[in-house]
């Protein structure tokens, strides 16, 4: 089972993870990012490769997709909060989502998670 990030590891993670549009999710111990990509297309693309990536972890995004747009939520509900893993998905989800603009309006100031 994956455990909860230590605050020394959420301070030594977060800031780096914002810096490319993550933010916290409201009222949770989860990160959140919203993509905009060109066209519905290109969204289910992007999920499907997550999807993959995901499987590979065995762990799981909360996400939805309507047209364009992708709203992705990470969390390890076995920890109870931030684990390891959602920092290896998150960091996976940014490579694939290159060519994605990121609505940074859409999430909360990530320092809710310090």
């Amino acid at each position: 089972m994956a455990e909860k990030l230590t605050p020394a590891q959420r301070k030594a993670a977060l800031p780096a993870l914002a810096a490319t549009g993550w933010g916290a999710a409201p009222e949770r111990d989860a990160i959140r990012k919203v993509l905009r990509f060109a066209d519905f297309n290109e969204a289910w693309g992007f999920m499907a490769r997550v999807a993959l990536w995901a499987e590979k972890l065995n762990h799981h995004p909360e996400w939805s997709n309507v047209w364009r747009t992708v709203d992705i939520t990470l969390t390890t509900h076995d920890a109870g909060g931030l684990s390891a893993l959602d920092l290896k998905l998150a960091d996976r989800i940014d490579a694939l989502s290159a060519g994605a603009s990121v609505d940074r309006d859409a999430v909360a100031a990530m320092d809710a998670l310090f």
